[in-house]
């Protein structure tokens, strides 16, 4: 089994619940990855709408989530002809850690009309990329967090962050893809949509913890084979919050997502 699908694995409690355990090394200094959460959620309410996809859900997280144990109740609201709509809220030791309402059902994206004006990333080769860095283990054991699963590439214009020196411009490119070699499917999108390091990590510098208050997820397509490519940006960073934008585009040039967030932001200082 992949290490995705361990991850996500459920187990159906009755009544439209879920076992859904948070598992470790999806992390981010501790606290599960909103699109991991996201995505452990999804499959549950995927089960539920006996659908094939997730078409869009927005998530809105009510408190940090630690690996552990985690039951996900659904409800389906509605079952149509075309979707199923199903809500769900993921909690752990009875406290609800976020809650997420979702539209099920099947993904053609051959159907016409057809139009995307939107135009591709512009991104070197996956090869010619920087591979994202990972945190070490302090043990000299397994590497920690949720990049020692994913196999991620930043373009190299967008990796000033990482030494200190911000571009100054909200905004990182790159392509996702598993470690393990797992194909990239419409429930992993989830996932790939909040992977890469906050946007304003390169606006104003490496400043903190950015936790995600709500975050929606458009997926479009069903991912050709290969490493996704992604950009996200941000336009409107005021007020102590900030929003991210983002897409994915499949190795085929198809947009298979596009999600939108909102987060908290840290106070920098006046003059940046």
């Amino acid at each position: 089994m992949f290490e995705f699908d361990e991850a996500t694995t459920l187990t159906s409690l009755g009544d439209g619940a879920y076992s859904t355990p948070i598992h470790d090394r999806w992390d981010i200094n501790g606290n599960a990855n909103g699109g991991y959460l996201l995505s452990l959620a999804t499959n549950a309410m995927r089960a539920a709408s006996g659908r094939a996809h997730p078409i869009s859900v927005t998530m809105h997280y009510l408190s940090p989530g630690p690996a552990g144990n985690g039951v996900t109740t659904t409800k389906v609201m509605k079952a149509g002809k075309r979707f199923a709509t199903v809500a769900g809220t993921l909690s752990q030791d009875g406290r609800d850690i976020a809650t997420a309402l979702g539209v099920f059902g099947d993904i053609d994206s051959s159907i016409p009309p057809h139009s995307v004006t939107m135009e591709r990333i512009e991104i070197p080769a996956y090869e010619d990329c920087v591979p994202r860095q990972v945190s070490p283990n302090p043990d000299g054991g397994t590497p920690m967090g949720l990049g020692s699963r994913l196999e991620m590439r930043i373009h190299p214009d967008d990796t000033g962050f990482a030494r200190g020196e911000p571009t100054g411009q909200a905004l990182c490119r790159g392509y996702f893809a598993f470690k393990d070699g797992r194909p990239v499917d419409t429930l992993s999108l989830l996932l790939a949509a909040d992977a890469f390091p906050p946007v304003m990590f390169n606006r104003f510098g490496m400043i903190g913890w950015v936790p995600t208050v709500e975050f929606t997820v458009h997926v479009r397509g069903v991912p050709a084979p290969g490493p996704i490519a992604c950009a996200f940006s941000s336009r409107v960073i005021q007020g102590g919050m900030w929003e991210e934008d983002g897409e994915m585009w499949d190795s085929e040039g198809q947009v298979v997502a596009l999600s939108r967030q909102i987060a908290l932001a840290p106070q920098v200082p006046k003059q940046q």
